[in-house]
Order: C-alpha cells, then structure tokens, then sequence
C-alpha cells in the first residue's frame, strides 16, 4: 500500500501533550469498541515502540473520561464506528476534547472523501485496518511530530514532483503557509544554513524529530532535495 504525508496547519490546547524525558515512549490512548482489535493495537504499539504506555477505551464516552484524565497523551488511536458514536461526528467530539493532541482514525473501510473529510476536520492520520502494523513505525513518530499520514486510495498515483522553476511568488508563498508554524520554523533555519543538528539544538527538540519534519515538508511541496526545498521557500519570501 502505498502512504504518503502531508502538513496541517489546524493546531489547537484542554489536554496538552507533553514530551516527558526519559520515558523511553509515548503514550497512546486506543478507542475502538471491537476488544479483540483494540488490544492488537496497544500489543502492536507496545512490541514496536517499547516503552511506549497504552490506555485503552471501548466507547467514545469512555476515551473522552479516560483522555481528560490523562495529561500527557502523545497521541489517539480512534476507531471511526463506534457503537456510541457516529462516523465524523465522533471523531469531531473527541478532537474537540483533545484540543491538540494528535488524533488518528482508524478506520474498517478506505473511502477517499472520509479520508480527506477527517483530515479537514483536524485528525492528524488515517489508518485503514486492513493495513500492515508496521505503518505504525512511520504514522505514530510523524502525527506526533506534527505532521500527518494518511493513505493514497488504490489507483491514485502520487502527486508528481513538481519543479521549483515553475512555481512563482504567489504559489511558493500559499504552498509554505499551509505549513504548520514548527514546519515554517524549520525551514527558516534550514535556509540560514543550519544542519539538522543545529536546528534540533535551537528548537530544543530531537535530531530525529527535526527528520521526520524534513521529510513532511519536502512530501507536502512536492521536492526531491533539499535545493529543491530552499528553491521554493526562498520565492515564498520565508527568508
């Protein structure tokens, strides 16, 4: 299957999510009514981010008093039909009750317009059941970075690449301004100049962190390379 990531710049804060060193993992909160897939889930999180802790819900009512008593969710993993809750609607509540902590859908079905539909209203990733666990290594560090992953549905092909030449002043600027502001962030230093260490050490955040960014910035813009990248933000006028 075939993935790819992409920036939202929706950011928003009654459950702050916390960075806690020294934890070896996140904390993921799973809500999904089916137990058996539930507990495949927080097993699969476990075996493949260790030290990762998992809390678990079966219900929509019971993830927002289970998500409310915790102060330092990484992420959500939340089913997208649950018995008490329907479909978008669900997932618009429970993003209303994180208030900035990274929610990714799951979901029984692929349907391209659901997809787009919960990114729109502000979930960070969508993950079909069907899919391989290890998309987990690649969706969980991303949407916690603050990017977001979701998948291609079958037969669309990735958007091409495009070529700095080709985009103009107004066009660099509208595709950088869709960028979250730690993205812009990023970019401004990777324009100065700096390594990845060195913008790590001024953002006070990880090497691999500041990766993960680089990757959905140069995915979201459609470039190859780091030239490519300073090429169009330098036309956006972010330098």
């Amino acid at each position: 299957m075939n993935h790819r990531f992409g920036i939202d710049p929706i950011r928003t804060s009654t459950i702050q999510r916390k960075v806690v060193p020294g934890t070896g993992g996140p904390r993921i909160l799973v809500a999904d009514d089916h137990a058996l897939m539930r507990h495949g889930l927080a097993l699969a999180i476990k075996v493949r981010f260790p030290g990762a802790s998992v809390i678990e819900a079966g219900s929509l009512a019971e993830a927002i008093a289970k998500a409310r008593g915790a102060d330092d969710l990484s992420a959500v993993l939340f089913d997208l039909q649950m018995g008490d809750t329907d479909g978008l609607a669900g997932v618009e509540t429970m993003l209303r009750v994180l208030d900035g902590v990274p929610l990714v859908v799951v979901s029984g079905t692929l349907d391209s317009a659901m997809v787009s539909a919960c990114i729109r209203a502000g979930a960070r990733g969508f993950l079909p059941k069907g899919c391989d666990v290890a998309v987990l290594d690649h969706a969980l560090p991303v949407v916690i970075a603050g990017g977001i992953y979701a998948p291609l549905p079958q037969g669309v092909a990735p958007a091409q690449p495009l070529s700095p030449s080709a985009v103009g002043e107004e066009s660099g600027a509208r595709m950088v301004e869709e960028l979250t502001e730690r993205q812009r962030e990023v970019l401004r230093l990777l324009l100065r100049g700096h390594s990845n260490k060195e913008i790590a050490r001024s953002l006070g955040v990880l090497e691999g962190t500041v990766k993960v960014h680089l990757r959905s910035i140069m995915q979201r813009l459609r470039v190859r390379n780091r030239t490519q990248l300073a090429l169009i933000a330098s036309k956006s006028g972010l330098a």
